[in-house]
């Protein structure tokens, strides 16, 4: 962020001014290569942050099923509605001071704020719930890998519990409960069995060849997690308009609410992001008791109904999407506005919003509901890593959004193009949304097929009992 200041405030790290839009001087290679690295540190930056807060925020609570249950709060969704508040803050305020007071103190408030929660950070460290890190979840992916192929010609006992186990050994890596033996990918399994010669009575036998059933379970609930997690790509892939082809719309659109005041077309994601903050408020008070009634679900839908409800709305905001831009075309039919770019079409932008707000319920449904999903049913100890495929998930989304658009473009024809270089009113967008719509139909039926066959971990957990340090073993 400090690279970034100093790109934008030194005259040295940027073109000069260009008022007129004409004729504007280039940035120089140095410059663009300083506005590079920035970015870069930034994104490397965002990478280590935000894969790890939301699994340490949860660790400062007890996420057990049984204290989940005693709450009438959900962790996630709090989580995520601060987020929102942070993304609402910087479309509206950071982005008025960077329009209207200057890039410098545009950026230069964001990095106060975060250099003092990294002080605020430090400060209560102390008080913090902090694991102890127990070895790369990688590293023990691959031991499990190779224990089983250097095992696959054994033969598995009939009995599971002769599979090997070590509590001692899995004590670091399952302070919450270890994971049961379950009946899939038993070519896995393997890596737990024990041969003659092996020395299974050591406190550290060779995790190269031989593994834990907990291990073992920790692999396989990655591998269950991975089809579902696939799923939520291609919703993030059919939202990615949000930020191109309808600011595109807009500015063809009127955007004035006054004689004196117009909506800039980038702010229309404000309607996305409150409903989304409104949609949170509204799921945790209002829809979360109320299914309660009827599911005795401590979070009134499971996650996975949570997610095909997202995928649901999704589908309808990408179909309103194409019914909206039918009528914005035929608007600029009637006043024979089809062949000039730049016109005003007599259609309030309005029309654009139920699609931001159809976005927004989505949001509530699929997004915390994912990232809930990739956190309960990960290993304890690889929890930062499934959220860190929720961030994975997000951009392989933009980037199969932004090769779809590509080749759509390539390939829907020269004189009636699709997704048209110059003359949106000449494109034939509703088309490609209504082919994005047609894939997220694809894609609900694949996810419905993968939750319907979904297994939920099995976690053994320890639940406290009494004070004098009585436990009690529940099968969860």
């Amino acid at each position: 962020m400090v690279s970034l200041i100093l790109s934008a405030v030194l005259p040295t790290l940027r073109p000069p001014p260009c008022p007129t839009q004409e004729n504007c001087r280039q940035a120089s290679t140095s410059q663009l290569g300083v506005l590079y690295i920035s970015l870069l540190l930034t994104s490397l930056g965002s990478g280590g942050i935000r894969p790890n807060v939301v699994t340490f925020g949860a660790d400062q609570f007890d996420m057990a099923k049984s204290k989940v249950a005693a709450r009438k709060w959900n962790y996630f969704n709090w989580y995520y509605f601060s987020m929102g508040m942070a993304t609402l803050t910087a479309v509206t305020v950071v982005v008025y001071i960077q329009d209207n007071v200057g890039w410098g103190w545009g950026l230069g408030i964001p990095t106060a704020a975060m250099a003092l929660s990294i002080v605020a950070f430090m400060i209560g460290s102390p008080l913090y719930n902090k694991l102890e890190p127990a070895g790369s979840p990688l590293v023990r992916v691959a031991q499990v890998v190779v224990a089983a192929v250097k095992k696959r010609k054994a033969v598995l006992p009939a009995d599971p519990s002769l599979l090997y186990e070590n509590k001692e050994l899995d004590a670091a890596i399952s302070c919450k409960g270890r994971l049961l033996h379950t009946n899939q990918f038993t070519w896995l399994d393997k890596a737990a069995v024990v041969t003659d010669g092996e020395a299974t009575e050591s406190d550290q036998p060779n995790l190269w060849r031989i593994a834990t059933v907990h291990r073992v379970e920790e692999l396989k609930s990655i591998v269950r997690m991975l089809p579902i997690w696939a799923a939520g790509i291609l919703l993030v892939t059919s939202s990615s308009h949000q930020h191109s082809f309808t600011i595109q719309q807009a500015r063809t659109m009127d955007r004035h609410l006054s004689s004196s005041f117009a909506i800039p077309p980038a702010s229309l994601s404000i309607f996305s992001i409150l409903t989304t903050l409104i949609g949170l408020l509204l799921y945790e008070r209002l829809f979360m008791p109320f299914a309660r009634r009827f599911t005795k679900n401590p979070s009134g839908i499971t996650c996975l109904q949570r997610m095909g409800v997202g995928f649901t709305v999704n589908i309808v905001a990408t179909v309103v999407s194409s019914i909206v831009e039918i009528k914005r075309k035929a608007v600029a039919a009637d006043r024979n506005l089809l062949d000039s770019p730049k016109a005003i079409i007599p259609i309030s932008v309005f029309w654009l919003v139920p699609q931001f707000c159809l976005h927004g319920v989505a949001e509530v449904f699929m997004s915390v509901g994912h990232l809930e999903f990739l956190y309960d049913q990960s290993p304890e100890s690889m929890r930062s890593t499934a959220a860190a495929l929720y961030w994975i998930a997000i951009a392989g989304g933009n980037y199969l959004g932004t090769l779809l658009v590509s080749l759509v473009h390539k390939y829907s024809g020269e004189k009636r193009n699709w997704l048209p270089d110059k003359n949106l009113n000449r494109g034939r967008l509703e088309c490609y949304y209504w082919l994005v719509s047609g894939i997220q139909v694809v894609n609900l039926i694949y996810y419905v097929i993968c939750a319907w066959f979904y297994t939920y971990k099995p976690l053994e957990e320890v639940e406290e009992r009494s004070r004098e340090g009585d436990v009690e073993l529940a099968t969860d």
